[in-house]
């Protein structure tokens, strides 16, 4: 029974942003434990490479173009997937933009409205269109990729933090009102991740001697360390599960 908690054999799982980074670790930890895997990303040339790592190592996946912040592209990757397999049964909304960091009071509105798109809206649409399938087929599992600026903003990265701070609310509304359906909704909260979408502060030694002490464990993750939350989260081993938002931090919320 314990070695059948994770197993994930026969289930479709979408991940969105997952060309690299977090996403990428997610998707690839999914498929080694039997999920079928759409990776999903902006550009097909971004998750091709994740997709052939994923079937050099035995697992199955298939790339996908969508722009997780337009509705458009969110329907039809829906479509798609259910129309293919018959089946949605994970959803790992990942994809967040960031352009904006510097003090809140200068925030650029065009920056500010990219980022409630993709952050909040598309993560609502993407839960909702998700949702709605799930309902009527059995139910299912979606883990929001929040993060620990959604409980303690962050210093230049205000309009980032409040979309996160909405993540987390939303999520919570959302598992409320599914779990009846059979839908688990969650959050994974990452800290400070070694990614390309967080060099503004991974390649800043100056902000690094400011933050790092702020960590109990001294350093900052890497995505491979936030993906097995993911999976706890949309395995049978979670399955009395739903609401709760898990930060991966290091200890820098406790």
């Amino acid at each position: 029974m314990t070695g059948q908690l994770f197993d994930l054999s026969g289930r479709v799982a979408v991940v969105s942003g997952g060309s690299r980074g977090i996403g990428q670790a997610i998707a690839e930890l999914l498929a080694a434990h039997g999920a079928h895997v759409v990776v999903s990303s902006r550009r097909a040339a971004g998750v091709e490479p994740v997709v052939a790592a994923i079937r050099n190592d035995g697992g199955s996946a298939e790339a996908a173009v969508c722009h997780a912040g337009k509705a458009s592209d969110v329907d039809e990757l829906v479509e798609r997937v259910t129309s293919k397999h018959g089946r949605f049964d994970i959803l790992v909304n990942n994809a967040a933009a960031n352009p904006y960091f510097g003090p809140i009071l200068d925030t650029d509105m065009a920056a500010a409205d990219k980022t409630i798109e993709v952050n909040l809206r598309g993560f609502f649409y993407f839960c909702r269109q998700a949702g709605a399938w799930m309902r009527d087929h059995d139910g299912g599992a979606i883990v929001n990729i929040a993060s620990i600026n959604g409980v303690k903003p962050a210093p230049w990265q205000g309009i980032y933090s409040i979309t996160k701070a909405a993540i987390i609310n939303m999520t919570q509304a959302f598992a409320r009102e599914c779990a009846g359906a059979g839908i688990r909704v969650n959050a994974v909260l990452p800290g400070l991740t070694d990614t390309r979408f967080a060099a503004a502060i991974t390649g800043n030694e100056r902000v690094l001697e400011t933050v790092l002490p702020l960590i109990p464990m001294g350093r900052i993750a890497q995505p491979e360390e936030i993906a097995p939350a993911v999976l706890f989260l949309v395995s049978d081993a979670a399955s009395y599960v739903t609401g709760a938002c898990l930060p991966v931090d290091g200890g820098f919320l406790a």
